[in-house]
């Protein structure tokens, strides 16, 4: 898929999102305020917004049981300047702009994994010798946000609490662990870049691939 084409397909989703799903009224100035503010994500991410996206994956998806509302919301818990920075406005395009991410990359909440993944890359970067590959590892697309790459493995591992290069498949059999990495790449190298615009967010999740560049030190 071209860049253009990722971001209005995305730029599309983004709109059904916010059109859809978030709460009406809302509204704010960024005050520029470094500490959270006080809305509730849970209040944002409802019933209704989650299952108006997963419910249009198909009843065999491996998601479908696997991401949950409730499971996202105890993830958030670990990471609470989600979707609460700025206004009251900035906190729903953040949220709006996670989803259209996630929901791109999974098809609606239907993959765990990278349709065959291991069988077209093993995701190793040579050039990160900190984060030295393991054998017979391939550290394809898993998770929320198909997390990818060995040194992104290693990174979010030591971050949330498990062997990201020996155990990475703790992404694709722990829900929560699978929302925590999609979290825990936001936070860190997304939500820096929201005030650049949408385009932005998408050059911080696959640059690499949709501006062809060569892989940057930490790429989704």
């Amino acid at each position: 898929m071209t860049t253009l084409m990722m971001k209005l397909s995305l730029t599309v989703l983004l709109a059904g999102i916010l059109a859809g799903a978030l709460p009406r009224g809302v509204v704010g100035q960024n005050c520029g305020c470094s500490a959270p503010n006080n809305v509730s994500v849970a209040d944002i991410v409802t019933e209704e917004f989650f299952n108006g996206i997963i419910n249009q994956a198909a009843a065999c998806c491996e998601g479908k049981k696997f991401y949950t509302r409730e499971r996202f919301l105890t993830a958030v818990g670990s990471f609470p300047q989600f979707g609460r920075m700025g206004s009251e406005d900035d906190s729903n395009r953040e949220i709006a702009a996670f989803f259209a991410h996630v929901t791109h990359e999974t098809g609606y909440f239907c993959y765990i994994n990278e349709i065959n993944g291991a069988l077209l890359k093993d995701y190793c970067d040579t050039f990160n010798n900190q984060y030295p590959c393991v054998a017979r590892k391939a550290y394809h697309g898993r998770g929320l946000n198909q997390l990818s790459w060995n040194f992104n493995y290693s990174l979010a591992g030591k971050a949330i609490g498990f062997d990201g290069l020996d155990s990475l498949k703790t992404v694709t059999t722990d829900p929560i662990v699978s929302f925590k990495t999609a979290l825990w790449y936001w936070v860190n190298f997304v939500e820096p870049v929201m005030s650049q615009g949408f385009g932005a967010t998408i050059q911080a999740i696959n640059g690499a691939i949709e501006c062809k560049e060569r892989n940057p030190p930490v790429q989704a």
